[in-house]
């Protein structure tokens, strides 16, 4: 591609910007690439793990190039938190959506017309209205950017119907601009899918990989959810954490039950009013409450950077689903946990909710059908995901394609205290009595039915199924029932059995045969103290900060972030993130050009706090406190 001299000194430029504005003296991997390929007016595809820098990817040219590039985003706290943001580094930025007035709107469009923004965020939903559409005939438009690109194919788990109005705007203009599509959750069906729905031209496609190696996964396997959850969220008082639930009920359930233990937690789902949504995402994004508890209706583009934890009450419905909710912790690069408490009830629930969904008149019958059936198999991969012994951030790299090393050292089944036993002769019994279940009754029974067959329980309905017969009746009569659904779950994982998705009941997979047949063996991993790992865990992350950071200094920057937050009436992460004040406690800067080192801190943002920041660092170094604020 041929680059002339205007373009070249805009990509020189990009480095001026990055810092200016946004406290960086380097780019993250991919970013620079696809910075200079739409400076150079080429489309371009980004796929980028949250938290990865796929924001900066288009507001850095937005910046440069002459004009106004418009941010095609999916929900309103995204646009609220990314022009917020924007704004508070010094860029002119807005956003046109339905929490504004026809009024604020029309101040919009004659702002954007004066040419006062550089960037403007827009739901999809407005492309199309014709007060937009006369608005930007006497508009340069620099580049249209499509965020949370998948929700524009059908085969995604988000898809929005209102996205394929892009493509009918880009038709509508006199000279199309550059386009760039970017997401964190695609699988490769997806991103094709994208990409030709786009029309994108030629583009340059960079995945930059979907790890996030600050995020500890874990799978808990409890009895107790409540008393799981109360001790996890309880040993956590004063961090900001999410809470998801699959249903209403059990939102209200969990939020009162966390109420009970005077944890600071509220609640956020469908049923609620606007206003009260509204309230408590507001009390949550500005941490006057610690927990959120809610349905997967809320999260989707919140660009709080302090989460350091999300739990799931209940399996999600597919991995795209548990990846993009569990990705909302640790936004700003700091160590944050992930944890779902599994149990096998989740399963019943999401094949409930999967058929709820696709009871949609605007499709035929062969179309729920077929939605149907693709979901139920992402369910089978989330599935598959709860039951592994294997690496839980492996298991996810590979859903998206991404290679991986066997082990990350980073998730519950890759640090947790485990142990390997032979578990072939039980493994041997439980396929031989799925075996003959199946050849006798001409059908397959759940976990459930299985594990009475084995313990040989005298039931009516065994006995009415003449399955008491059987050879492998009682087969393991005084073994735990515990230990047996373990084992069934973890044959499962390894790939010798399967569960039907539509009906629930085990069933043989290939592999089987090796070990009925061939004398292949069996491992397990079977997990120790969960507790003392956990511990063992936490105390690390908490000593490898604290080596750091100067841990009082670093409370003394909270405290301030805090009130200039409550002055200018923003989040305290819009000020600053952790991250920038941990840089900024390690480094204790005590000039204005030290200040400017601290990575995160632009110059605009400088100009505006440095001197707060500075006499705070100041008066801690010299009295040496506590870190309570000297301020009044």
């Amino acid at each position: 591609m041929f680059i002339d001299g205007k373009v070249c000194v805009q990509m020189e430029r990009k480095y001026e910007v990055l810092n200016q504005y946004f406290g960086y003296t380097s780019f993250r991997s991919g970013q620079e690439a696809l910075i200079d390929a739409q400076l150079a007016g080429q489309d371009v595809f980004g796929v980028m793990p949250t938290g990865g820098g796929k924001s900066l990817c288009y507001q850095i040219p937005a910046i440069i190039m002459e004009g106004v590039t418009f941010v095609v985003s999916p929900l309103i706290s995204l646009m609220k938190d990314q022009v917020m943001a924007l704004k508070n580094a010094g860029v002119p930025a807005a956003y046109i959506n339905s929490s504004l007035s026809p009024r604020q709107i029309q101040m919009v469009y004659q702002r954007l017309a004066a040419g006062e923004y550089k960037i403007v965020y827009i739901a999809p939903e407005r492309l199309l209205t014709e007060g937009f559409l006369m608005s930007v005939r006497a508009v340069k438009i620099s580049m249209i950017a499509v965020d949370e690109a998948h929700c524009i194919s059908q085969w995604g788990q988000d898809f929005r119907p209102s996205y394929l109005r892009i493509t009918e705007f880009l038709r509508r203009l006199d000279e199309r601009p550059v386009v760039s599509a970017f997401t964190a959750t695609a699988t490769l069906e997806v991103r094709q899918d994208v990409e030709q729905i786009l029309g994108l031209r030629d583009p340059l496609r960079i995945t930059t990989g979907f790890d996030r190696p600050n995020l500890y996964f874990e799978v808990r396997n409890s009895k107790n959810k409540p008393a799981a959850l109360l001790k996890f969220v309880a040993a956590r008082q004063g961090k900001s954490g999410i809470v998801y639930c699959s249903t209403r009920k059990e939102v209200e359930a969990v939020c009162q039950m966390l109420q009970d233990a005077d944890i600071a937690a509220i609640r956020y789902h469908a049923g609620l009013s606007e206003e009260e949504r509204r309230a408590n995402q507001e009390d949550f994004i500005y941490d006057r409450c610690g927990v959120m508890v809610a349905t997967n209706a809320f999260g989707m583009g919140i660009d709080k950077s302090n989460v350091s934890y999300v739990v799931h009450y209940n399996m999600p419905q597919s991995i795209e689903a548990y990846y993009q909710e569990a990705g909302r912790a640790g936004r700003d690069g700091t160590p944050a946990d992930c944890i779902l408490l599994y149990s096998a009830k989740d399963i019943l629930t999401a094949k409930y909710l999967i058929q709820i969904h696709q009871e949609n008149e605007l499709l035929s019958e062969a179309e729920r059908r077929l939605v149907t059936e693709r979901e139920l198999g992402r369910l089978d991969k989330m599935i598959g995901y709860c039951k592994t012994s294997a690496c839980l951030r492996g298991h996810i790299l590979s859903y998206f394609g991404q290679a991986h090393p066997e082990t990350c050292g980073n998730c519950g089944n890759c640090e947790g205290p485990f142990q390997e036993v032979d578990i072939t002769t039980q493994a041997r019994m439980i396929l031989s009595c799925v075996r003959r279940i199946c050849d006798y009754l001409g059908y397959s029974l759940g976990a459930a039915g299985v594990t009475r067959v084995l313990l040989g329980n005298a039931d009516k309905r065994i006995r009415s199924l003449g399955l008491d017969t059987l050879p492998t009746y009682g087969l393991m009569r005084g073994v735990p029932r515990e230990e047996i659904r373990k084992i069934l779950e973890c044959l499962e994982g390894q790939g010798y059995l399967r569960t039907n998705s539509v009906h629930g009941g085990i069933q043989l997979a290939e592999r089987a045969g090796e070990v009925l047949f061939r004398g292949e063996e069996v491992k397990m991993r079977v997990r120790g103290q969960a507790d003392a790992a956990e511990n063992k865990r936490a105390g690390r992350q908490e000593k490898e900060e604290s080596l750091r950071t100067d841990e009082g200094l670093f409370a003394a920057m909270k405290v301030l972030r805090s009130q200039i937050a409550k002055e200018e009436g923003v989040p305290a992460y819009i000020v600053f993130s952790n991250a920038v004040l941990r840089d900024m406690a390690a480094r204790a800067p005590d000039t204005m050009e030290a200040f400017l080192e601290v990575s995160g801190v632009g110059k605009y943002k400088a100009e505006r706090y440095s001197e707060m920041f500075l006499k705070e660092i100041k008066r801690v170094r010299e009295d040496g406190n506590d870190g309570e604020s000297g301020l009044g």
